[in-house]
């Protein structure tokens, strides 16, 4: 196991809930990843409770579809799934009225309806989700003071284990390309870990642990908040994107051990809070959400050292006195880029221009809900899906392939403290 230093500090992403409320109360591709980071947590007061548990989960046994469903061919000539395909909801199960687990449901690409199907349970407050490349398994972070990673096989919902990141209250994790390695960030430690994946696509020990100690934390801020952990489109280079210390931070990541080399960095301007880096499909543009300060940035990426370039701040669209903006999804051929926006309650949508190089703002629909967490689209992009923490619920919009417009699709689905939406 390569640990490097042990967690930073006791800082609480609970606590830095209790922050965030307060000001505002004042203020009147790449990696498979699935759900958009994790920021805002249960309602003020509410305990972490115990640590990562490995019991087996249990579910509905409602029919699923497999990850290779038949496909059918959309309108712009992509496949596109012919009968329901999956989708799996993250949720906040130590919250008052959270959820039990893992949520199991199932959507018609046409429609976009969402139909239940169960829970998975024994695995807590799993906030955030990611499936490996082969469809087989599915990972949750458990974000909790002794943060976790857990690994559950679909095919029978059964729980494999979980393995302790090193870190505190992991809010997120993506699955490397190649399928061998798990990478997770710890927001309360700002620590970013690795992970092997084995055959039947359970966990082993932890290969390596960095905690971001340097630069020194940004405005506000007590310590490093790792937020995102994930492979660029060239998959040789790993970015960790920092709110606490407003970095962006390039790993090397060794293939066959599992280990981590720093080779770049790049900084917001102070204050800006990053949270959650997308890239665009070409490789060499990414767009970054800047939670604190409310504002986004494109950045250049250069695949070859891997340094990445940020850009110059630029609107979310909100119009909420306190906004903070959660992440963005592009769509499959890159024409335009959605963001999420807690607070002011709505998604923007981006037109794509200069080969992923220029966002132009086009304008921003209510979010179907209350505190849109996380948006994500469906593999062949004809729908975004939005989790609304505060309303408890998943939202469902149709996306316009001529202009990018959204248009909702029937009513949100229910889902007690919905954080993550990963659709299949």
């Amino acid at each position: 196991m390569g640990t490097r230093t042990e967690a930073a500090d006791g800082w609480s992403r609970r606590r830095f809930v209790g922050v965030l409320g307060g000001a505002a109360a004042t203020a009147a591709a790449p990696a498979l990843t699935g759900c958009g980071g994790a920021d805002e947590t249960p309602a003020a007061g509410q305990g972490t409770g115990g640590g990562p548990t490995s019991a087996p989960g249990q579910a509905s046994n409602a029919p699923e579809a497999s990850p290779g469903a038949s496909t059918g061919a959309s309108t712009d000539g992509s496949a596109t799934p012919a009968g329901p395909r999956p989708l799996y909801i993250g949720a906040y199960t130590s919250a008052d009225g959270g959820g039990k687990g893992i949520g199991v449901a199932a959507y018609d690409p046409a429609s976009g309806r969402i139909t239940g199907a169960g829970t998975i349970t024994g695995v807590p407050d799993p906030s955030y989700l990611a499936v490996h490349p082969d469809g087989r398994t599915l990972y949750a972070v458990n974000e909790r003071e002794r943060g976790a990673v857990t690994a559950v096989r679909l095919s029978d919902r059964t729980v494999l284990g979980s393995r302790a990141t090193g870190g505190a209250h992991t809010c997120q994790l993506s699955v490397h390309p190649g399928g061998r390695w798990l990478l997770s960030a710890d927001y309360g430690s700002g620590s970013v870990a690795v992970h092997p994946i084995d055959a039947s696509g359970a966990l082993g020990e932890r290969t390596d642990l960095v905690v971001h100690r340097r630069p020194a934390p940004g405005p506000g801020q007590e310590g490093p908040h790792a937020h995102q952990f994930v492979t660029a489109p060239d998959g040789g280079h790993v970015l960790a994107v920092d709110l606490g210390t407003d970095t962006v931070y390039t790993y090397r990541l060794d293939a066959g051990s599992g280990t981590l080399t720093e080779v770049a960095r790049a900084h917001t301007r102070p204050g800006a809070g990053p949270r959650h880096l997308t890239f665009h499909p070409g490789g060499r543009y990414a767009y970054l959400a800047n939670e604190v300060d409310d504002t986004v940035a494109v950045c250049a990426y250069d695949p070859s050292s891997g340094r990445l370039t940020i850009g110059g701040p630029q609107s979310t669209g909100a119009k909420a006195d306190v906004n903070y903006p959660a992440q963005f999804a592009v769509t499959p051929d890159g024409a335009y880029a959605y963001l999420a926006n807690r607070g002011d309650d709505t998604i923007a949508r981006y037109a794509v221009e200069s080969d992923g190089a220029r966002l132009r703002l086009l304008g921003t629909v209510p979010a179907a809900g209350e505190f849109p967490r996380q948006i994500a689209l469906s593999p062949d992009g004809r729908l975004l899906f939005a989790a609304n923490q505060r309303s408890g619920s998943v939202g469902v919009f149709r996306v316009d392939a001529a202009d990018g417009g959204l248009r909702r699709a029937g009513e949100p689905y229910a889902s007690p403290v919905a954080v993550c939406a990963l659709p299949l």
